[in-house]
């Protein structure tokens, strides 16, 4: 059985009781990774782990941990990157399936924009997280778990 990651240092609040739901029903072990103690809720199927502070500890220790098949929750295009290199499977917060076929894609708009914004130019961030946002992850997440 594959195992979930949950990238958890940016999860955000409307997608705990969808996933913690998911969780339970199916059984499915579950770690959260994050540089501070947050709470997707209480279930004997999820575990927690806490990171030193610093830009990737979170991402580099997922990675790690990670294996073949196993899902990670992330919003963070370059780990998803790292995901998919390991033959694993990545969704965002948005309900973005992220694979092979579209991740090179997604990496390259995301570094573009990195150099937009460090050149000075102001851009638009993404749009503030919505509960249409979470209703197209709760659709991707049991889409996902049902084929499995």
């Amino acid at each position: 059985m594959f195992k979930i990651y949950v990238d958890g240092d940016a999860f955000p609040n409307l997608l705990k009781p969808i996933l913690l739901k998911q969780i339970n029903r199916l059984k499915i072990e579950t770690i959260v990774v994050a540089n501070k103690k947050i709470s997707i809720g209480k279930s004997s199927f999820i575990s927690y782990i806490i990171v030193d502070a610093g830009a990737d500890e979170a991402d580099d220790k997922i990675v790690e941990m990670l294996e073949e098949g196993d899902l990670v929750i992330t919003a963070d295009i370059p780990l998803a990157d790292r995901v998919i290199t390991k033959n694993a499977h990545a969704i965002d917060h948005r309900g973005e399936l992220y694979s092979k076929e579209n991740i090179k894609q997604y990496l390259a708009m995301r570094n573009l924009m990195e150099k937009i914004r460090e050149s000075g130019e102001l851009t638009k961030g993404p749009k503030p997280f919505s509960s249409k946002d979470a209703e197209l992850f709760a659709n991707q997440i049991n889409s996902f778990l049902s084929k499995r």
